[in-house]
């Protein structure tokens, strides 16, 4: 399977099979870097000095807001107090006192005849009768007599509450448009009216209308300034619920298609270079249209490392199946083909072809490794452990297959077997650097500092003009803070690439770079800068397109960033890569719809997020 970029120590990344964490990288980046952070019910809402809200997904583990003080706690539990006598205050401004009406032949009779000739201090005492008759009502589960009593309220003073009232009355009898109707107009006098906008939110949810919801109960956080948990926890079940279903619509008449080159690359590289299978070099004069022709063309361009190329190598290894007569290279076409079938995000195709790559040749362990990461990333662990297995008991010796099963374990958060793994590995075969660089890093997060730099300060001497090892121990020393040693090896790490692999450089140190400058000097300018360069050189790149969005989302530029976002769902390969995209970018247009709609709420998020120590 593809590898994806996942968190290594505090945002560092490293090229694992598996889900892709690049959401939860920049989530991570994103509040750690955010003016005021509000933790509520697993979902960080963060608020800059631009005015802008982020919705954070946060695991179980994660613990990239750090635990409130003493004193933050006992603050937070002030406001939380002071939250709910405001809330009883409304209640009680909602609940006037009034002559109590025991019974109904007490009401006045009300109808759009009858009221015009009523006085106003008439009109008004008549609707606070009527009211207070309704809440009785209600109150006694007696929903569709509660309606007509707020119904007859209204005739006599229209009002925000009656209208919110009766609104409850179609809510606890499911007639949800009612809902909308009636809260629109309580909002057409008050539009920060929370209760109205809380209860069109869940009119609008159960209407299947995520987008309109999502917007009511933003704003409603806003004008609560995140106090209410409950709406919290709604503006992330709303997020999920739309990015999901958004992602299901998209997915089904989504095109397969290769990721970013930086991606393929790195997939590629993750497996030891080895020489084609004798009979398919280039100096093999084969017919371009037989299968094994067909074959040879697409290892050619698969080598060339450039993108139009490797669409060119994933067409070649289809043809080479469709013409047939491979004899001894049909397992490694099958191979081929599944390698990249799994890069298009093309599950169970991709299964197919290596399970038949191993059914023809069982001595094919590059299958079994590659199946294996197809399982995981389908949710299969104890599937992949079993491949590993087979591949060990066909050639314990090979040193890929302990290279990927470390990086199983290092996904499942076992580091220490990772550890040896890597270290089987590269005993093995100490030429391929990419086991040391990953060695390092799990020292690294295995809290063993002092030996993961020394691991990279070999890795520099051992492999002084290989660029990954200059941008990954870049990311270690950037994780500690050491900003100028990190744009140093990332600088080096740029140059590198331009030397080795001008043709297809890896745009990673480019990113790193902007992030660096950003958290060291908050440089925007020169940030965004190498984001753009790395676009052009990639401009499929998932990462660089994700971090020119909260780039731009933190200065406030949310109309921008907006775009970005939504070109990040378009590369997303994978359901869970394009809902974090999708939520991302409705979020970001929600907080657009938001300074849109409520201006005044647009000037008190930049109040809430100025002054914060940063």
């Amino acid at each position: 399977m593809a590898p994806t970029i996942a968190s290594g120590p505090a945002g560092t990344t490293v090229t694992v099979p598996g889900n892709s964490s690049l959401w939860d990288r920049i989530s991570n980046w994103a509040s750690e870097n955010k003016g005021l952070v509000y933790t509520i019910a697993g979902v960080a809402v963060v608020v800059t000095g631009a005015g802008v809200v982020y919705y954070i997904r946060k695991g179980p583990d994660e613990e990239s807001v750090p635990k409130p003080s003493k004193k933050e706690r006992r603050k937070r539990k002030q406001a939380e107090k002071e939250a709910e006598k405001g809330a009883a205050a409304e209640k009680q401004a909602e609940t006037p006192k009034t002559a109590t009406v025991e019974t109904a032949d007490e009401l006045p009779e009300i109808d759009e005849a009858s009221v015009i000739g009523l006085s106003e201090s008439q009109r008004k005492e008549y609707a606070a009768k009527l009211k207070e008759a309704g809440n009785k009502a209600y109150n006694q589960k007696d929903f569709n007599k509660a309606i007509e009593l707020y119904s007859k309220a209204i005739l006599c003073k229209p009002d925000p509450v009656y209208y919110c009232n009766r609104a409850a009355c179609h809510n606890a009898l499911s007639e949800w448009e009612k809902v909308v109707e009636d809260t629109t107009a309580a909002l057409a006098f008050d539009n920060e009216y929370i209760k109205a906008l809380n209860r069109r939110s869940n009119a609008y949810d159960h209407l299947g209308k995520y987008s309109e919801a999502l917007l009511d109960i933003t704003a409603s956080c806003i004008i609560d300034g995140f106090r209410n948990e409950q709406s919290a926890q709604a503006v992330e079940r709303l997020l999920k619920k739309f990015a999901e279903t958004k992602a299901k619509e998209i997915l089904e008449t989504k095109p397969a298609r290769l990721p970013s080159a930086t991606f393929v690359g790195n997939y590629l590289q993750s497996f030891r270079a080895k020489p084609r299978p004798a009979g398919l070099e280039d100096d093999a004069e084969l017919d371009e249209e037989t299968g094994k022709g067909q074959l040879q063309k697409g290892l050619k361009a698969m080598e060339s490392k450039i993108a139009p190329s490797y669409e060119e190598a994933a067409e070649a290894f289809e043809k080479a199946l469709t013409l047939g007569d491979l004899g001894e290279y049909e397992a490694y076409a099958h191979n081929l083909r599944g390698t990249f079938q799994c890069l298009k995000g093309k599950h169970q195709e991709a299964l197919a072809d290596l399970s038949k790559s191993i059914e023809l040749d069982p001595r094919l362990t590059q299958s079994y490794i590659k199946r294996a990461s197809m399982n995981l990333e389908l949710g299969a662990p104890d599937k992949a452990e079993e491949d590993f297995e087979a591949a060990l008991a066909k050639n314990p010796e090979d040193p890929d297959i302990y290279y990927h099963r470390a990086q199983l374990h290092f996904i499942k958060g076992e580091f220490a077997d990772a550890q040896k793994d890597y270290q089987k590995s590269i005993d093995l075969d100490p030429d391929f650097i990419f086991s040391h660089i990953q060695l390092g890093v799990t020292q690294y997060k295995l809290g063993s500092i002092a030996s993961s730099m020394a691991t990279f300060r070999r890795c520099i001497k051992n492999f002084p003009k290989i660029p990954d090892v200059y941008n990954y121990y870049g990311e270690l020393l950037l994780d500690q803070t050491k900003f100028s040693e990190a744009i140093e090896k990332f600088d080096t790490a740029i140059e590198l690439e331009k030397e080795t692999k001008p043709m297809s450089m890896n745009v990673l140190p480019l990113i790193n770079k902007s992030l660096a400058l950003f958290q060291w000097k908050q440089d925007f300018s020169e940030a965004e800068k190498l984001c753009e360069k790395a676009l052009i050189i990639d401009p499929e790149c998932d990462i660089a397109v994700a971090t020119m969005a909260q780039l731009l989302l933190q200065q406030g530029r949310v109309t921008e960033a907006l775009k970005y976002f939504e070109r990040a769902a378009e590369l997303a390969r994978t359901e869970g890569e394009l809902v974090s995209a999708i939520s991302y970018a409705e979020a970001t247009r929600t907080q657009i719809q938001v300074q849109e709609k409520y201006p005044d709420l647009a000037s008190k998020l930049s109040g809430m997020g100025g002054g914060v120590v940063r």
